[in-house]
């Protein structure tokens, strides 16, 4: 009888963040939407894992980011539920699980050509009416945006 060893699929961070339990069709939009091909820091990112939560997902890793409130609530539109893990010294010091907030500001894009938000230097506004299917609501014109036709600014 053969023993089955274990052994970390990807490699332990030592400061930074880990983005688990990311949908594996969602992966890239959050690593392109965070700008991950941009930054300096060094990334471990791993698709299609297996969990024993979801069947599948997908990891992103990155030594010494640590993430802004704005850039959660990015991560929570296009993949809501993921788990943010705060590393330091190798350690899981705070672990989180991403979700929509009430209020999106400064972060969507109003798909109303008349809005304000479209004519006028300000930030957009959007009241979240519906977390389980990401709609959202501007505050200014009241034009409704489903998940699958949000636009990040």
């Amino acid at each position: 009888m053969s023993e089955k060893k274990r052994e970390l699929q990807v490699a332990a961070l030592e400061n930074g963040t880990a983005i688990d339990h990311i949908p594996p069709g969602q992966l890239f939009k959050v690593a392109s939407m965070l700008g991950l091909n941009e930054t300096p820091n060094t990334i471990t990112i791993g698709n299609n894992l297996q969990s024993k939560k979801m069947g599948r997902k997908g990891l992103i890793k990155i030594a010494d980011k640590f993430f802004e409130e704005d850039e959660i609530n990015r991560i929570s539109l296009i993949a809501p539920n993921v788990v943010l893990n705060i590393i330091r010294d190798y350690e899981v010091v705070e672990k989180k699980t991403v979700t929509l907030p009430d209020e999106l500001v400064g972060i969507v894009k109003c798909n109303n050509p008349k809005c304000i938000t479209n004519n006028e230097p300000m930030l957009t506004w959007f009241e979240v009416i519906d977390k389980e299917k990401g709609t959202v609501c501007c505050r200014y014109c009241e034009r409704k945006i489903n998940k699958e036709d949000i636009k990040l600014l």
